[in-house]
């Protein structure tokens, strides 16, 4: 009985230390135990995620809506305080910084894939979006065969980077990449014409050329390369999913995210009908 009881006993500490840290606490407890939840955010992802010139704090759609998570979390779990911690990102660092439990939910525009979702949890949601390119003012071609051999500056790491680099595989776009840490080296690189085109979501585009593109003129390219959804990812961790979900569908369906989409959007017009549908299918019941 006794070497039974040390062999059992033998093996559930060598299977507890081969597991990873991560999966052997829940989110939720560790949120609750600690009394702080990590939040990651990119610091020029306009206008989902971003710092300005002060670089003091991280603002943005994607944080708004991280913040209400937030508020939420501290109700659900009956906590009279918890302590944010937000922990800047990249877009090559953003999945390992989430698998590595160094930031509980990811607040960007990153897109919701199968593959993505083979390894990670994402939110309902939050957003849609597709790839295009901006061009320097007057310099929009007519088509895409005008730009055959041309430099595109995308930044590595993302969506975008992988449609183009199968387009371009497949010779269905016959450019060259360039592919850069962020948009504002992407932009940059179009303003001092080391690239033709800068090639990233739409609305990326538009608000960093606004925002970035020091009163220079671009123009939005018509072709759009992909369809872009966009959700909050964590690790897998049903019950903290679920968490941010009832968050999201709340504001969904009370209406309250009209003013923070108001808030970031409204230079850009009124959202697309997309954007719209996909509150109306995401504003799931209680």
């Amino acid at each position: 009985m006794i070497r039974k009881t040390l062999v059992a006993a033998g093996l559930a500490a060598s299977m507890a230390l081969s597991m990873p840290a991560g999966a052997m606490e829940p989110t939720l407890t560790k949120i609750k135990q600690s009394g702080s939840i990590s939040l990651g955010y990119r610091e020029n992802s306009i206008p989902f995620s971003f710092v300005g010139d002060d670089k003091k704090k991280a603002r943005g759609y994607s944080i708004d809506l991280c913040e209400a998570v937030v508020a939420d979390l501290a109700n659900q779990l009956m906590m009279p305080k918890l302590e944010v911690k937000w922990v800047p990102l990249t877009a090559q660092n953003r999945f390992d910084a989430v698998k590595k439990g160094e930031v509980d939910l990811e607040c960007g525009n990153t897109t919701q894939t199968l593959s993505r979702r083979a390894e990670f949890d994402f939110s309902l949601m939050t957003f849609v979006d597709g790839a295009g390119l901006l061009y320097r003012a007057g310099e929009k071609p007519k088509s895409l065969a005008e730009i055959k051999d041309q430099r595109v500056a995308v930044v590595v790491g993302t969506t975008t980077e992988k449609t183009l680099d199968a387009l371009v595989n497949a010779a269905k776009l016959g450019v060259r990449l360039i592919k850069v840490k962020d948009h504002d080296t992407a932009i940059s690189a179009l303003m001092d014409k080391t690239a033709t085109a800068y090639a990233a979501d739409r609305t990326v585009l538009i608000t960093t050329a606004l925002v970035r593109g020091k009163g220079e003129a671009f123009e939005l390219g018509e072709e759009q390369f992909s369809f872009e959804p966009y959700g909050l990812m964590m690790r897998r961790d049903a019950d903290f999913r679920l968490a941010v979900d009832r968050t999201l569908a709340q504001l969904y369906r009370s209406g309250e995210i009209g003013a923070i989409l108001k808030r970031w959007f409204e230079p850009l017009g009124s959202p697309g009908e997309g954007v719209k549908m996909m509150f109306m299918l995401n504003a799931l019941p209680e």
